[in-house]
This record gives C-alpha cells, structure tokens and sequence, in this order.
C-alpha cells in the first residue's frame, strides 16, 4: 500500500504533497466533462457515417483521455532539471516532424497538418510543439544574462519566425497567431522596451501581410473567411451560423444531453464546435462554470509566479497560461461568431488525440513548475 504522510519518502508521495492539488483536480475535471461531452457529441449519426459502431469516436476519445492522464502525471512528476535536460532534444524532434510535415504530410480538407505513420496514430505536430517552444523561448530569454539581452530576444524571434513559416505553410493561420501572441506576451512580460516590442510585430505583419499576398492561391480561404465574418451574405457561413444557432437554442440550461441537434449538422462539431455543443445541451450556464474553471486554473498559476524564484520558471507559466487562455478564448469566440472561423479546440474537452495530448503536455508542465517548493522533491528529504 502507498503512504502519503509527511514521513513517506517515495517518489508519490512526495508529488503528492508538493503537487498543486486545486489545479489538478480542475484539469482533471475539465478531461472528464470532455468525456461527458464527447459521449454526448459523437452520435451514432456520426458513427453511421464513418461506417463504425456508435460509440467508436467516444470510445477513441476515452482512451486519448488515459493516455494523457498518464503523460501529464509523468511529466509533472519530473524534476524540473530533467525537463530542462530533455527540452532542446524534444523541441527538435518535434521540430522535425513538423519540418516533414510538407513531405509526408496527410491533407485533410485542403490543409495539410497531419503526419501518418505506420504503428502510430495520427498526430499533428504544431500540438506538441508550441508547449516546447515556450520553454525554450523561456530559456534562451532567461539564460546568460550577461549577454546582450536583445540578442536573445532575436535568437528567439528567429525560431519563432521558423515555426511559421512552417504553419503558414500547413496553412494553419489560427495557430500561427495562438503561437505569436503567446511570443508577444512573454516578451512583454520580460520587460523587453515597446520600441523593440512594436519592430518585431510590425516585421512579423509585414512578412505574413506579403506572404498573404504573393501566394493568394494558397491563403484565399483566409479572405474568403474574414469576408464571411464582416458579411455573412458574401460567404459560406453555415457552420459558425449554426453553431451560434445552437447556443442561442441552449438558453440557460439548455435542451438536454444528447438532445441538440449541432452535432449531426455541423461536421466538426465535436472538435472546433465543441462549446456550441454544450451550450445547446447543457446551457449557458455550464460554459460559463467552463469558463470559470479555466480562469480559475490561470488565477492559481499566475498567484503562484509571485512566489516563484526561478525566472525560466516564471517566464515559462507566463507563455503556457497565456496559451491556454488565448485558446479557450478564441475557441469561445469562433463559436459565438464574435471572431472569424480558425479551426481552433478547446484544451482538455474537444475530441482529438494530438488536442488532448498537446493538452496534457501543457498541463504537466504546470503542475511540474507550481509544486510547493522551487527545490521540488527535496522539501522533505
């Protein structure tokens, strides 16, 4: 039997009691109302049309759900030294397959994100490595203060600048600008002056505004979509209609579990409309305890930044809470026709194995970097 009191010496038991459990409990909670919604949301219509047996998508999503219980326990588990041991050779593998990507990449529905290998399921890419680049940003901002400071700032801008090329190139515009604006925020956050602060954005709007209009072919949905968004008449808007439809049908508490009918109109509403979905069903009310739970996730992270002594450590929790914030909010957005369409999930809820696992990821490292103690497991040895 495992022993959790203060004199238990073993590696659980010590993660246990260092561990954020408020935090923890609320990630967990959030992967189990995805469960919740995802059994709702994938309907035996849904089934019916890939040809599988009504509960294959759920069945999918549950077991993506334990594997990335089982990663985050793993990573938040770790010493913080063996992350940042491991963080250069994980980033460039992951920057590898996202580099493969244009080769070997799956298109589907005219981007092409995916990588399918054989014995692996799967996977996008840009999921595993925009955590990875936020501490790497983290570090190469945070390390060798000695050195020019803005040296570092370049350093990381010029990997930032690679990431995109790559996404733009997918095209994946929405988490071209999730992954920048988190850039922009740590930079910020880091004390860099507005004046550097404003080059850099007016460099990066220059190169996606010229890169938008030497390859039109390329990026013509992204016009088509903004077209859509100002006016409605000029485009195809039946899915973000249908979607603010359903959330407007929801009321307050919403028509009942598995009641909406989103879900076997709108193809991917399980993944980027997954927010309509349990607004139809569940309400209003429970996206705005949805919403509470992720603010109340990042009201914990950022309180505990104040007492962090570790500057990788609290420019890091800086870019992953503005990560994860900026996603939900985008996804609320989209869903509620207050931002154009992006193709953007919402952590821990929407179905998908490379969300969910991203997801994770991005949770472990949080509750790795908010234990109690910056010396981790050495508070009681």
């Amino acid at each position: 039997m495992f022993k959790f009191d203060r004199q238990a010496t073993g590696i659980l038991p010590k993660w246990w009691r260092n561990v954020d459990k408020q935090i923890l409990f609320s990630i967990i909670f959030l992967f189990l109302l995805g469960l919740l919604f995802s059994f709702s949301s994938t309907s035996s219509m849904v089934g019916e049309k890939l040809n599988k047996e009504t509960y294959f998508l759920f069945i999918k999503h549950f077991i993506f759900v334990f594997i990335s219980l089982l990663l985050l326990f793993v990573i938040s588990i770790q010493e913080r030294k063996n992350i940042q041991k491991l963080l250069i050779p994980i980033f460039l593998i992951s920057a590898l397959f996202l580099l493969l990507v244009p080769f070997i990449g799956v298109e589907v529905k005219g981007s092409q994100r995916w990588i399918d290998l054989p014995f692996i399921p799967r996977f996008q890419p840009t999921e595993f490595i925009k955590p990875l680049f936020i501490l790497l940003s983290a570090k190469i901002i945070t390390t060798n203060s000695n050195k020019n400071i803005y040296l570092r700032y370049l350093l990381s801008f010029l990997i930032l600048f690679f990431i995109v090329l790559l996404l733009l190139n997918q095209p994946d515009v929405g988490q071209t600008l999730l992954i920048v604006f988190t850039w922009i925020t740590m930079v910020f956050v880091s004390g860099v002056s507005v004046v550097v602060l404003l080059s850099l954005s007016f460099i990066f709007i220059s190169i996606v505004g010229i890169t938008l209009y030497l390859f039109p072919y390329k990026f013509g949905y992204i016009y088509s979509r903004l077209l859509t968004f100002f006016d409605p008449n000029k485009g195809d808007n039946f899915q973000s209609q249908k979607a603010l439809d359903a959330i407007k049908q929801g009321g307050l508490t919403g028509r009942g579990m598995g009641e909406g009918i989103l879900k076997d109109r709108v193809p991917e509403a399980h993944t980027d409309y997954i927010i309509a979905v349990i607004s139809e069903e569940f309400g209003i009310i429970l996206v705005l305890f949805i919403v509470f739970i992720f603010l109340f996730i990042s009201y914990k992270i950022v309180n505990q930044i104040f007492f962090e002594k570790e500057e990788f450590v609290k420019l890091a929790l800086i870019g992953l809470v503005s990560l994860l914030i900026y996603q939900t909010f985008i996804h609320l957005g989209v869903n509620a026709r207050l931002l154009p369409t992006t193709g953007m999930t919402l952590p821990f809820l929407s179905y998908g194995g490379s969300s969910l696992v991203g997801s994770s990821i991005v949770a472990g490292i949080i509750l790795n970097f908010t234990k109690k103690s910056s010396a981790g497991y050495k508070e009681y040895e």
